[in-house]
């Protein structure tokens, strides 16, 4: 069985985020992963993209999940 990628680990993670983040009638998108700065790029959509408390969301709860789960991520950006 192939190992998962970043990329893959990434997307998993984000799978079991989305569903918490469309009842608020949100999105997250996964735009790209830099590997060397660890960066991960979303893109807030739908609710989320004028949302006030956006930043908490992608900061306190995106950004430390991936953190977490995914050791090379070590910061989430928004576009």
């Amino acid at each position: 069985m192939p190992t998962m990628t970043s990329r893959d680990k990434i997307e998993a993670v984000l799978a079991t985020i989305r569903p918490a983040v469309r009842i608020d009638g949100g999105e997250v998108e996964f735009v790209d992963f830099d590997e060397e700065e660890g960066r991960v790029t979303l893109r807030l959509l739908g609710a989320c993209n004028e949302c006030p408390h956006s930043l908490a969301t992608l900061k306190a709860g995106i950004e430390q999940r991936l953190r977490l789960q995914v050791p090379e991520v070590k910061y989430v950006d928004a576009v």
